[in-house]
């Protein structure tokens, strides 16, 4: 089934216009996706069961939460990492790449977002709120009007819209293709909520309503829609490591969803297929985690007076695992002596470790064992 088909421009290039959406004709289900669908809400079930075991949820989304920043911009390119972004939140450094400040604000594009809807539907402002939050203030925004729609055209890839590899609707045809995709993100229709999460996603994309930033809109909307649309009580659901880890596979399948001869079945398998990786890697992690709470609250126990502020480190690192002895100050209450020594003891009984075992000043230590379950092995050879 195809959303839309090419038109040609009086430019003099050809722009990709999308049909009545959704379409008027109900999307048919193969057995295949069917299977992909099952398996998915099936893993999301799970998921849900397992979170609610963790120690703190809210420190584990926290974690989460920087986990899909980090991604997400990676996707675009960025080169910061999670860890930059910690040490940033942690003031250890002053010394960053400078697109950390795009994770940072993707960070708070989420949070923002998250609270939002709360109180307010999920709409085209809502969308127009979250890209201002996400650009505003960053090296991207100079000339993309963060916040507002476009009113000129794009492209992706190629010079100019002549040669690109994909031009999306032109602004007066998007428009109409904006107030289609606004009435599908609240209308009640036939399809389940994993379904229509992966056509706003990829409709979206289509569409291409701002001037940057496109990708990270869309991929913090699969997020709220997913939330909105209640299939998690938490959201602990986060996309954009599967997407990068099958960069390729994700534009292919995008592109194969709005050319003229696409096939919808391919976009909507990757996802699901997706979802069902993505969650049953996040119950592996949820199980870890709970297991290493249990495992350090008992060496804990055994430092006898010291308990009750290591407890009070511990509960903390699991929002900001990257510290100094300063922070142990402000989590505690400690004098700077009374912190060194206890965070000498952390180390000895092998919750935090120093990063450096070389520097006596400004030394920095890590709660190691939880961090490396939010980043890949080939992010802890090189940390």
């Amino acid at each position: 089934m195809k959303i839309g088909h090419i038109v040609q421009q009086p430019a003099g290039y050809k722009a990709f216009v999308p049909d009545k959406f959704p379409p008027g004709q109900l999307i048919s289900l193969n057995s295949k996706t069917q299977q992909l669908h099952a398996k998915a809400n099936l893993m999301l079930g799970k998921l849900d069961g397992i979170t609610q075991l963790l120690p703190d949820l809210d420190f584990f989304i926290f974690m989460y939460i920087r986990k899909e920043a980090a991604r997400s911009s990676e996707i675009e390119g960025t080169k910061a990492t999670i860890i930059d972004v910690i040490k940033s939140e942690a003031k250890i450094e002053n010394k960053f790449p400078q697109d950390v400040d795009r994770i940072l604000h993707y960070i708070s594009a989420m949070e923002y977002g998250l609270k939002r809807l709360e109180t307010f539907p999920l709409s085209l402002r809502f969308i127009r709120e979250i890209h201002k939050v996400l650009l505003e203030e960053t090296i991207d925004a100079p000339g993309k009007t963060p916040g507002d729609f476009r009113i000129s055209q794009n492209w992706i890839g190629g010079g100019s819209p002549n040669t690109a590899k994909f031009v999306p609707p032109p602004p007066h045809e998007m428009v109409q293709s904006l107030g289609d995709f606004e009435k599908f993100l609240y209308v009640e229709d036939e399809y389940s909520p994993l379904i229509k999460a992966a056509l706003a996603h990829a409709q979206f994309e289509t569409i291409h309503p701002f001037l940057d930033g496109n990708g990270r809109t869309g991929r913090l909307l699969t997020t709220f829609y997913l939330c909105k649309l209640g299939v998690l009580e938490r959201p602990v659901l986060y996309l954009s490591e599967y997407f990068l880890n099958n960069q390729q596979s994700y534009y292919d399948s995008l592109n194969n969803y709005h050319s003229e001869n696409g096939d919808i079945s391919i976009w909507l398998d990757f996802f699901l297929d997706g979802v069902a990786i993505i969650a049953n890697e996040a119950i592996e992690t949820s199980k870890k985690i709970n297991e290493l709470s249990k495992r350090d609250v008992r060496k804990i126990h055994m430092l006898g007076r010291r308990t009750k502020t290591a407890l009070t480190v511990l509960e903390n690192l699991y929002k900001l695992p990257i510290i100094n002895i300063k922070k142990v100050e402000e989590w505690t209450g400690l004098s700077r002596p009374q912190a060194n020594e206890l965070v000498k003891k952390l180390v000895e009984i092998n919750i935090l470790e120093q990063r450096d075992k070389n520097v006596e000043y400004g030394r920095e230590f890590w709660y190691k064992d939880y961090i490396n379950q939010f980043i890949s092995k080939k992010e802890q050879n090189r940390f």
